[in-house]
């Protein structure tokens, strides 16, 4: 189920309460891979539909993060991570 104009609204508002900027709606079909990569700000993702797996290596091992909705993962600057989603997802996307 979608979330409404304000639900929506809330989330914004409460990423933008943690410092994030950029804000927007993203959305991956079923099977979708992100390869292992970077980004130059600290990223967030914010589940709203769907489930993602989201590995992320911090230089000492690899963690695995499952994402549905209502959960979100923070990913600092310039960490190497990976994105996997076998159900589709639909999530908000922030930088900082």
């Amino acid at each position: 189920m979608s979330k409404n104009k304000g639900e929506l609204g809330e989330v914004y508002k409460n990423l933008e309460n943690m410092g994030y900027r950029n804000l927007f709606v993203w959305e991956d079909s079923p099977g979708t891979f992100y390869d292992w990569h970077t980004h130059p700000n600290d990223e967030i993702r914010y589940v709203l539909e769907g489930e993602v797996v989201i590995k992320v290596n911090n230089g000492q091992n690899v963690e695995e993060y499952y994402l549905g909705p209502g959960q979100f993962l923070e990913v600092k600057a310039n960490i190497p991570h990976n994105a996997y989603t076998k159900t589709g997802v639909r999530y908000v996307c922030g930088s900082k």
